[in-house]
């Protein structure tokens, strides 16, 4: 819709009108679409402009009314993969519609169930899971293994004890290690042949994997440890900083941050809180410049924030928006720490641009 009233505004104006425009704008509601949602007897179950929270509100439901569909596709306390093949779509007809469901494995603790998804995304995401679990189960003498035997654990762990106990960081650092040896950037099987040779790839990363996992916990966990003692020193001298470096750190180190961090992304921690600490240095000789570029940086977050809670709620994903959302970590380290360089260049400019690209799509 919003697309439709920039290209009318070009029209009306003569003039070309940014895509990010309206960002941020409260439109009318006349000039949003109004959704209807109906159920298989033509009833209507709800109404509204907000598409996101319509697919929030029914989700639950529209996943009942696909799994009465479709009963032969779902299957409970699988432990291997003796199911044959799992289709990437079942087509079905449901009062008088023709329906499109999305079969994918859930992970149920002690096993693996088949379900079926209403969309792509929430399948995609619920079928890593289940292969993970699935791989647990299938090597589940190396996963024993590898839960006695974390280098550097017990000190990193003291040291974050103020957002998690113990044996919570543990869960999750394993989550993490566990999704980059048994899946990493591999594509998700969906046949026993597939599974198989993922496996065997999965047994000869596991090793490597879990060294390089515990090196990144321990570094991230003393790095953080040294930015948080360095922002407590900061609190009365330096408050308005101090203040938006917790918010910066808080969305970078948290419960679950290690499963939740791209792997990729977890190698770049230690050097944003580096930053961090570098910006408190320089804070006294020029605390307008600080200022000036934590507003700016702000208005770009808050940008960001608000697509991604939109995005989320939706149930949808943009990998150009998480690419977005590690930019602006990387303006931060240029703008506040250049001695520590980016992998690339970056700048307002070019995230305008990225910007831009992503609002069009």
């Amino acid at each position: 819709m919003r697309k439709a009233v920039l290209r009318y505004v070009h029209r009306a104006a003569g003039e070309p009108v940014p895509a990010d425009a309206l960002d941020g704008a409260d439109l009318p509601a006349h000039l949003l679409m109004n959704f209807r949602v109906i159920d298989e007897a033509g009833r209507e179950l709800a109404s509204g402009r907000d598409l996101a929270a319509l697919k929030s509100q029914l989700g639950q439901a529209a996943q009942l009314t696909f799994a009465a569909a479709e009963p032969g596709i779902e299957k409970s306390g699988i432990r291997a993969w003796d199911f044959g093949e799992l289709p990437a779509t079942i087509a079905f007809t449901r009062g008088g519609r023709k329906l499109t469901g999305y079969p994918a494995l859930v992970d149920e603790g002690e096993s693996v169930a088949i379900r079926l998804f209403d969309t792509g995304g929430a399948a995609a995401e619920s079928l890593r899971g289940g292969v993970r679990r699935l791989m647990t189960l299938a090597l589940k003498e190396q996963v024993r293994q590898l839960d006695k035997s974390l280098p550097g654990f017990t000190q990193a762990a003291l040291l974050l004890r103020a957002f998690a106990p113990a044996d919570e960081l543990k869960d999750d650092l394993l989550l993490a290690i566990l999704d980059r040896a048994f899946i990493g950037e591999d594509e998700l099987p969906r046949n026993a042949n597939a599974f198989e040779e993922l496996k065997q790839r999965a047994r000869a990363r596991l090793p490597a994997v879990r060294e390089a996992g515990c090196r990144l916990f321990v570094t991230i966990a003393e790095e953080y440890q040294r930015a948080q003692q360095r922002l407590g020193a900061a609190a009365k001298s330096a408050p308005q900083p101090a203040a938006d470096l917790r918010g910066q750190l808080g969305r970078l180190v948290y419960k679950g941050f290690m499963s939740a961090t791209p792997w990729e992304r977890l190698h770049d921690l230690p050097r944003y809180l580096k930053a961090a600490q570098v910006r408190l240095d320089k804070y006294p000789r020029d605390a307008e410049r600080d200022a000036k570029h934590a507003g700016s940086i702000a208005s770009i977050w808050k940008r960001y924030e608000e697509r991604a809670i939109k995005l989320k709620r939706a149930g949808e994903y943009e990998p150009r928006l998480e690419d977005f959302r590690w930019r602006i970590e990387e303006l931060r380290v240029s703008l506040f720490a250049q001695e520590l360089k980016t992998p690339y260049p970056v700048s307002y400019k070019r995230l305008d641009k990225l910007w831009a690209e992503i609002s069009k799509a």
